[in-house]
Formats: structure tokens, C-alpha cells, sequence
């Protein structure tokens, strides 16, 4: 994880407010004149003891309740506007902000999150995103009022004398910049190590709940509920950290409050008995000082939390800011399929060589077989194919074209891929078919399923195809979730097949007809088989053989 500074944090948040200025810009000033109704409802207040004691005062009585009533007024439709502009900016920026994380992991996606930790990604998308909402509801606007307000303020209350101003800009300074800057300091990382450790548990607790069948079958259950309540305790004690902060925080805030209002009581009663300032001079003063703190006092509750949203967001721009290790191409001429092959390919997960010199045909309506023993590369030459990973040497090549120069919507088109494991969301049938082709008409969906050998499967269910398939596809069988993956490539209908075992799972007799399904299919097809089974490899025109690495 890149650690950035808060200030580095802090400023690429808020360069994503851009498109949405003006509604900042809106809830800045609905929250200065708000903020200032509030502060001269109380100065009212001192011009009125005034008027009573017989002070000359720019108001009389009367126009001191007036204005006073219409602060209040004001001061409420303000405040509702200011917080509906400052909410309406922060969950519109976090559903873009929520657009642009996805999009960051479909380009990253599957190479950079192979053996990605899914509980901490999904902890990233969820909560960290969420967290932001207190920047941008709850910081950016507020830390701007408090700029200006203070300006004004401070230029008000000097009005009376200028070392009363003086004294109110330090005390501003000292509230809402001094201690939020301290207050920071002293927190450190506690925020950082605060949410990693939030990810590391929704990792290990969605992780447990996916192998629980395991853990109840080998008796584990209270070695991982102890490991379980040992990070929630880390977690625990981490946030124990931060509240004592905040608590710490809040203290010292109001004690320092407290200091500045009798400072200026004590300099504005020492001016008024040097004949400096009247005694309107001490009063208004004073009462303004007590009366406005509430800008700066937003500003130093920050220090404590923002260190959670900094971290939060820190998170989240290592998601924007990671490179994928293929870029999307797009801009070049579309490519009509007619054969593939890799020549003198070389691949390496980091130092680990997997492929080398690897070269092999796959020519237009053949069926190829690749087989080999378990890790020596056979589906990483599959994934090469689709490009999801970039040679180190050599070339891959689809339709005599370099795959680094095809689109990658057209590349995505001329090919199907069927992995080892096939992934099923928590939806019907027919929806995790149509993932293959959103506008794939019923009758073409059974089609394909017949070609799977799974359609008569679907019609014994109650619901047909209209049936949830459970969770991770929990509710079907390995041969049954297989088959639907099998059904998702013809459906597909790509003239490119990569089969990566597609029979593991299955009986003689179902094997038996997908393989006189993709021996019709070889018409208008290419197809790469992978697998250990001799039946499998008996449909194959050609067949490859891959040890330690290389092609024989």
C-alpha cells in the first residue's frame, strides 16, 4: 500500500469536487451568512443590554428583536441549504467516485487481483468509499466558512479596537489550526492501521463463511472463531485509540475556548479602564468572541476523524492509481478471426518461468488438445491467449495480428473462455446464462444448454430456468455449474473456444455430449481443449504436450 501524506490525501479529494463547484460553491455561502445569523442573534443580544442601560446603539429595542427573528429564521433555512447542498455533493461524488473504483478494478482485473484479498477489496468499495462522505458533507465547506468567517469576524470585533481583533484571530488560529494540526500529529497512523486492520477481518470473515462446510468437517471451528475474536480485539483496541484522541481532542478544544474568552474579557476590561474603548467595547466584543467559535470548533473536531478518512481515502486512490498489467486497447481496425497462435512465447509470474519458447498453432476449424502435467502452464497459455497477462518474448497472435493490437471489445468478441472453476451470481438461470449475451432470446438460451448437456437438468428444477442459483453457486453440483459455464460459451457463440477442463466434473455420458457438441461446433470454430483426460483428447485434430514449460 503507498502511504501519502493527509495534505497529498486531502487535495486529490478535493480535485474530485470539481464537477460539482457550483453546488460547493452554493453550500459555502448558505453556511457563511448562516454561521454569522447564528453568531449576531447573540450580538443583538448585547446591543439590547445596551439599549436597556441607556447606551447610545446604532438599534433600538425594537429593530434588535426584528433583526434577531429574522436571523433565527434565516439561520434555519441556511443551515437546512447548506447541509442539503453539502450531502447532495457527497453522495453524488461517492457513486462517482464508486464508478470510478469499478471501473479501476475491471482494467485491473484478473491480473492484479488473482490471490487478492476479496473481504478487504469489498471493505474498499463499501466503508472506505462511505467514509468520504464525512470530507465532503462535513469538511470541505465548513473548513471555507470557517476561513472567511473568521475574516469577517475578526475585522468586526477589531472594529473596536485593533489588539481585540488581533486576539480573536489568534484564538480562531489556535482552534481551528493549531490543535486540529497537533491533534493529528499525535494520531499518526492510527487510522491507516485502523482500516487495514477493518479489511483484514472482513477478509478472514467472508473467507471462513465460504469454507465453513471445511471447517466444520475438520473440526476448526474454534481454532478460527479464536483467531476471529483475536482480530476484532486488535480492531477494538485500535478504535479505542482513536476515541481517546477524539475524547482528548474535544478537551482540550473547550478548555482552550474557555482561555480565550477570559483573555479577551481581561484585555477588553484593561483597554476599557485605559480609556481605549468604551464599555460597548467590552461587552460586544466579548460576547462576539463567545458567540463564534462554532466554524472553528467544526475544524478541530476534524483532527481526529479526518485520520480515518484520510486513510479511507488513501485506500481507495491506491485502487484509482494502480497500473493494470494490460491496458485497454481501443482505436485500431477490427479483426475478423481466422486462426491463432503463439510463437516463441516466454512467461514469468515475477522470477518464476513458466513458459518458455513456447509455440503452437491453432488453425481455423480445428480442434486443439493441450495437455500436460498439473502447473506446467497449460492455462497460463490459455490466459495469454485472451491477453490478460503480456508476454515477456515472443508474440501472440490472433488472426496473424499481434493481440496487443486488437481491441479489446473486439479481442473479448472473437473469444470464449471457460475456466476450471465457473462463477455463478445469486441470480436465475437465465440471468447467469445472459451474461454470455445480454439479447440472447429464450430459444437460443436452451439451444445452448442442449449443447451443455444441462437443459434437461433445468426443466426437473421447480422454477425452469427461472430458478436462483444460490450463492457462489452453492445449490448445484460441480458437473451442474460446469455444464452452465460450457452453456455460456455457446451461447456466446465465438468462432475462438479455450476450454480449460471442461469434463472434469462431468460422467461418461455427459462428456459424451458435449464433446459431439464441440466436435459440430468445429465447423465454424476454433477450439483449445485443456485437459487430463484421454476420452477429451480423442476429438482433438491436434495435440500439444506441455512439460516444464515448453511445447513438444
Amino acid at each position: 500500500m503507498k502511504k501519502r501524506s493527509g495534505f497529498t490525501v486531502m487535495c486529490r479529494l478535493i480535485g474530485l469536487v470539481k464537477p460539482l463547484t457550483g453546488y460547493m460553491i452554493l453550500a459555502i455561502c448558505m453556511g457563511l451568512i448562516g454561521h454569522l445569523c447564528a453568531s449576531f442573534i447573540t450580538i443583538l443580544g448585547g446591543y439590547a443590554v445596551l439599549c436597556l442601560l441607556g447606551f447610545d446603539t446604532p438599534f433600538s429595542v425594537g429593530a434588535v428583536f426584528s433583526c434577531a427573528l429574522i436571523f433565527a429564521l434565516l439561520r434555519a433555512v441556511l443551515r437546512y441549504g447548506e447541509q442539503a447542498c453539502n450531502h447532495f455533493i457527497a453522495f453524488k461524488l461517492l457513486a462517482l467516485i464508486r464508478d470510478q473504483v469499478f471501473r479501476a478494478l475491471r482494467k485491473l482485473c484478473p491480473a492484479k487481483l488473482e490471490g487478492r484479498d476479496k473481504g478487504d477489496l469489498i471493505n474498499i468499495i463499501t466503508s472506505d468509499i462511505e467514509l468520504l462522505e464525512v470530507f465532503y458533507a462535513h469538511t470541505i465547506s465548513p473548513a471555507a466558512i470557517a476561513f472567511f468567517f473568521t475574516i469577517i469576524m475578526c475585522l468586526f470585533i477589531g472594529s473596536f479596537h485593533w489588539q481585540l481583533g488581533l486576539l480573536a484571530l489568534a484564538a480562531y488560529l489556535m482552534v481551528g489550526v493549531v490543535i486540529p494540526l497537533i491533534i493529528s500529529k499525535v494520531s499518526g497512523d492510527t487510522g491507516l492501521k485502523f482500516r487495514t486492520l477493518s479489511g483484514d477481518l472482513s477478509g478472514f470473515v467472508l473467507d471462513g463463511m465460504r469454507g465453513l462446510s471445511e471447517t466444520i468437517q475438520y473440526g476448526q471451528g474454534e481454532k478460527r472463531l479464536a483467531e476471529m475474536n483475536a482480530r476484532t480485539d486488535a480492531l477494538s483496541a485500535e478504535e479505542e485509540k482513536m476515541k481517546r484522541i477524539s475524547g482528548r481532542n474535544t478537551a482540550i478544544t473547550n478548555t482552550v475556548i474557555l482561555l480565550c474568552d477570559l483573555a479577551m474579557l481581561f484585555l477588553s476590561g484593561s483597554l476599557y479602564f485605559q480609556g481605549a474603548v468604551g464599555f460597548d467595547g467590552v461587552l460586544i466584543p466579548t460576547i462576539a468572541l463567545f458567540s463564534s467559535f462554532g466554524p472553528a470548533v467544526a475544524l478541530a473536531a476534524l483532527g481526529s476523524t479526518l485520520q480515518n478518512t484520510f486513510a479511507a481515502g488513501n485506500r481507495v486512490l491506491d485502487i484509482l492509481d494502480e497500473s493494470p498489467v494490460t491496458e485497454e486497447i481501443t482505436g485500431k481496425e477490427q479483426v475478423r478471426f481466422n486462426g491463432a497462435a503463439a510463437e516463441h512465447v516466454t512467461f514469468a509470474y515475477g522470477d518464476e518461468v513458466i513458459l518458455k519458447d513456447v509455440s503452437a498453432d491453432f488453425a481455423q476449424h480445428q480442434i486443439v488438445g493441450i495437455v500436460g502435467k498439473s502447473g506446467s502452464g497449460k492455462s497460463t497459455l490459455l490466459k495469454l491467449l485472451m491477453r490478460f497477462w503480456n508476454v515477456r518474448q515472443g508474440e501472440v497472435k490472433i488472426s496473424d495480428t499481434n493481440v496487443n493490437n486488437i481491441n479489446t471489445v473486439n479481442l473479448r468478441d472473437m473469444e470464449s473462455f471457460v475456466t476450471q472453476e465457473t462463477h455463478l451470481f445469486h441470480d436465475s438461470i437465465r440471468n447467469n446464462l445472459r451474461i454470455a449475451k445480454l439479447d440472447a432470446t429464450d430459444e437460443e438460451i436452451e439451444e445452448a444448454c442442449k449443447k451443455a448437456s444441462v437443459h434437461d437438468f433445468i426443466m426437473t428444477l421447480p422454477q425452469g430456468y427461472d430458478t436462483l442459483v444460490g450463492e457462489l453457486g452453492d445449490t448445484l453440483s460441480g458437473g451442474e455449474g460446469q455444464r452452465l459455464g460450457l452453456a455460456r460459451a455457446f451461447l456466446h457463440d465465438a468462432p475462438f473456444v479455450l476450454l480449460d477442463e471442461p469434463t472434469s466434473n462431468l460422467d461418461s455420458l455427459n462428456e459424451a455430449v458435449i464433446l459431439k457438441s464441440l466436435k459440430e461446433e468445429q465447423a465454424d470454430k476454433t477450439i483449445v481443449l485443456v485437459s487430463h483426460r484421454q476420452s477429451t483428447m480423442r476429438i482433438a485434430d491436434t495435440v500439444y504436450s506441455v512439460e516444464h514449460g515448453r511445447v513438444s
